[in-house]
């Protein structure tokens, strides 16, 4: 049982949870005391937690299902759960049935805006692992889909999307892209054998590189526009200065002639990037209510 749960858990890559999971907790924190004026409580917290884990859940199940062919043929992937047979076909549609009752039963919890955007959510979900096959704006339809998690808390807490709420989640879904071009590069010469759409293959991987730090100048503008919507003060501003410290950096690692650091701008810089807004966000809030 713990071995099944191991390899589950690595399927839907639990780790990179790291990378939303912080900025839907933002978007509660923020919508709820521009809308609410307190934070929001332990218990929307923990329903924001369950929807975040079943949405997140349902997606890369639904990724690992919908692109088993393909990774199969890949070298990269052919090793994942499903193409190396340690999970069944059968067992992963149950996964993903599961993981969309919680995030059904969670918005259930939440405000009734979350039901009503739910199945916005849940066809972006769908579509999402489908646009490889057809379209080089592969990328935005990803960051406008993981990007939901902070506009979701926004209106779970809140009941409402103001323009705020709207600045913040077109701010994450540029870092989503921008990040997921970087990553789509490694790929690039096995997509385009395939037929696959990519950024990377439409405009080779010097260009995709220049998109990808265009997308983060609109994250940074993002980030600023938001410090004066969100009335954000001291500690909001340290921690956005630290995030355009790893967006240069994860730039500055990578380049069209050596990807050898790939990773290390694709996880690591972009798991502490969410973390540290998230952190001085949260600072900056408790700070202001005192």
């Amino acid at each position: 049982m713990l071995k099944k749960t191991i390899t589950f858990l690595q399927m839907i890559k639990f780790e990179h949870t790291i990378f939303a999971l912080p900025f839907a907790f933002m978007g509660a924190l923020l919508g709820s005391v521009a809308i609410n004026h307190v934070l929001p409580t332990w218990a929307q917290i923990g329903w924001v937690l369950m929807a975040m884990f079943g949405a997140r859940s349902a997606a890369m199940g639904l990724n690992r299902l919908i692109d088993r062919v393909s990774d199969a043929k890949n070298p990269r992937t052919k090793g994942r759960a499903i193409p190396a047979g340690l999970l069944k076909i059968g067992e992963v549609i149950a996964f993903i049935i599961f993981s969309f009752v919680l995030l059904f039963w969670a918005a259930a919890e939440l405000e009734p805006l979350s039901m009503k955007l739910l199945p916005i959510a849940v066809v972006m979900l769908v579509f999402y692992s489908y646009t490889k096959r057809f379209t080089w704006l592969c990328h935005v339809v990803l960051g406008l889909t993981v990007a939901l998690a902070p506009l979701g808390g926004w209106a779970a807490v809140t009941g409402k999307v103001d323009a705020s709420a709207m600045v913040l989640y077109l701010t994450i879904s540029f870092w989503i892209a921008g990040f997921d071009i970087i990553y789509a590069c490694q790929d690039v010469e096995f997509d385009a054998k395939e037929g696959l759409h990519s950024i990377p293959v439409r405009f080779g991987v010097a260009g995709a590189l220049k998109i990808a730090k265009a997308f983060h100048i609109a994250t940074a503008l993002g980030f600023v526009l938001l410090l004066f919507l969100a009335n954000l003060g001291w500690w909001y501003i340290a921690g956005m200065i630290i995030a355009y410290l790893i967006l240069f950096y994860e730039h500055h690692i990578v380049s069209p002639t050596d990807l050898s650091r790939l990773q290390t701008a694709f996880f690591n810089m972009n798991g502490v990037l969410s973390i540290v807004v998230f952190t001085f966000t949260l600072v900056d809030l408790v700070v202001q209510s005192r």
